[in-house]
């Protein structure tokens, strides 16, 4: 018998091979579009098991097929608790990490001069100045800075999950 985590891929891979095999199927739950299946952590150890080495092979081919296509702002708003509270994981924990250094490092820059433009008194727009849009263009950089950092991880997980 599969984990309860492979039988949910397994569940919905089996509505995608029932349904339409050219658009990614949808979440029982939301319905939204599921454009990346990523497996957990422990799944990923039980990789050899047959039955379980199908699924992640099916996985991958779902990956391969949706997981790159272009996703609307809204959908990135979305994903972003997700994949910003993976990376964080991935990056407090070195026994887990699976980035490499160069990764790991642009990230920390990313991170790094965010932190300093928003904490510095030097603004494009200064609070002193404009006020509430002042803070308003901190906010702004600081999410762009994190829909990036969200972007690059996704990225990473497509690739290590079967993507292109």
């Amino acid at each position: 018998m599969l984990p309860p985590c492979k039988v949910i891929w397994h569940c919905i891979l089996r509505v995608w091979h029932h349904g339409s095999a050219l658009q990614p199927c949808k979440c029982p739950i939301c319905r939204r579009f599921i454009t990346l299946l990523i497996p957990a952590d422990a799944a990923v150890q039980e990789r050899q098991d047959t039955g379980a080495s199908q699924v992640f092979e099916n996985i991958e081919k779902y990956n391969r097929n949706f997981g790159g296509g272009p996703s609307s702002i809204i959908q990135r708003l979305r994903d972003l608790p997700f994949f910003m509270r993976r990376l964080l994981r991935e990056l407090i924990d070195p026994q887990r990490s699976l980035l490499p250094l160069v990764l790991r490092a642009r990230i920390f820059f990313a991170m790094a001069v965010s932190a300093i433009y928003v904490l510095s008194p030097v603004d494009i727009l200064p609070e002193g100045v404009f006020g509430f849009v002042g803070l308003l263009d901190d906010l702004i950089v600081l999410l762009v800075v994190i829909l990036h950092l969200a972007t690059i991880y996704r990225s990473v997980l497509l690739y290590r999950h079967g993507g292109s």
